[in-house]
């Protein structure tokens, strides 16, 4: 984040690419349409047939986090969480459905369940990894990429023993071999290293990070799949009251032209991988236009307050405490999440999921633009 305190802006951010073979989905903090969609479904026009529906596995942090932070720490979060859509707060750091749930819907699968979380959950379609404040580095404290990969191998093993041996496993086999692996991270590293280091360093600091993603799919990932990809993006408008580094929309642009040089540095990655892995399919998903469309060009999906946070304390111009999450005492919630691009500060609204879900489903940012429904078996 980059305030503290109502006198500075919430820090947004865009995720910069995504790959399938159903590996990595980078989601952005941005604007959504005042339509919110019911299902991602609706917004692309397709689902998959029952019988054709893949397995799902996610890395990331809490852009796709569907409560596993929550049930790793035993927090029980309350309303207005989840208000938009849930019964009941689920563990999301959101008004209602993430990115990764709009796409759940348009493959026709069930929300993902944390790994994590031990009761209520079914993971026959898959599961997901992602955790709160996760970041691909420093690797071994949790819950980083390296560690939620490990999570992965772990699941991934312990259900072919359990078919091994005549019981009943979540998935088999095939079902690892053709699933769709998404990761969503890199947007906690970029912010550390853009809250304490130059424009030049924080570039130079760089291939760690990605070469933590790269050995994630290629060492880690490589002998489980045969299906698609995504990999991640960082994220597209960071944003501070009385700074001469902001640009017409109120975006700072020292830090966009990192989110560009990263989104740019992971593409390349991209390439590289899908050389390498002649029987996967790489995607990368540029989420960098979608989220920053969402700031520049709000009123055309229907956003009133494209940098103000619905959930937040302070007041106009940005409504953002660093020291005061949804959660807090004396936090209030705006009364129509849908005119918001930004939920609590840090996530977007269910309003600006589903616009940038729909974005994603177009494959207009996607190189190979590879439809979503191509996803479903056959």
């Amino acid at each position: 984040m980059s305030a503290a305190g109502s006198s500075r802006a919430f820090s947004f951010s865009l995720p910069a690419a995504a790959a399938p073979l159903l590996l990595a989905l980078a989601l952005a903090a941005a604007a959504v349409s005042a339509l919110v969609l019911p299902a991602a479904a609706a917004a692309s026009g397709f689902s998959c047939r029952p019988g054709s529906r893949p397995v799902l596995f996610n890395f990331g942090d809490s852009n796709s986090d569907t409560g596993g932070m929550a049930a790793a720490k035993g927090w029980h979060l309350t309303r207005p969480e989840g208000r938009a859509f849930f019964p009941r707060p689920t563990g999301r750091f959101c008004d209602g459905r993430l990115t990764i749930d709009f796409l759940c819907e348009s493959l026709n699968i069930s929300y993902l369940s944390p790994f994590l979380k031990a009761l209520g959950s079914s993971y026959s379609n898959g599961a997901n990894f992602a955790i709160a404040g996760a970041a691909t580095l420093p690797r071994d404290v949790p819950f980083a990429l390296h560690i939620q990969v490990q999570e992965f191998l772990y699941f991934r093993d312990r259900s072919l023993e359990l078919i091994d041996q005549g019981l009943s496993g979540p998935i088999d086999a095939q079902g690892f071999q053709n699933a769709l692996y998404m990761i969503d991270i890199g947007q906690n590293d970029v912010n550390a290293l853009l809250s304490n280091l130059p424009y030049d360093q924080v570039i130079a600091k760089f291939p760690p990070i990605l070469a933590e993603i790269k050995d994630a799919v290629q060492q880690k990932l490589l002998d489980t799949w045969d299906g698609c990809s995504r990999l991640p993006a960082t994220e597209a408008c960071h944003t501070k009251e009385n700074d001469s580094d902001l640009d017409q929309y109120g975006c700072l642009k020292t830090y966009n032209r990192a989110a560009v040089a990263f989104n740019t540095a992971l593409g390349s990655l991209c390439d590289e991988l899908s050389a390498q892995m002649k029987d996967a399919t790489i995607v990368y998903t540029d989420m960098f236009p979608i989220k920053y469309d969402l700031v520049a060009n709000h009123t055309k999906y229907g956003f009133d307050k494209p940098l103000m946070t619905c959930c937040g304390y302070g007041g106009p111009p940005y409504n953002y405490d660093f020291n005061k999450g949804c959660q807090s005492k004396n936090v209030t919630a705006c009364d129509d999440g849908s005119k918001f691009v930004s939920w609590d500060g840090v996530h977007l609204t269910e309003a600006a999921n589903a616009v940038v879900a729909k974005a994603i489903l177009s494959s207009k940012y996607s190189k190979p633009s590879l439809k979503f429904d191509q996803f479903c078996r056959v």
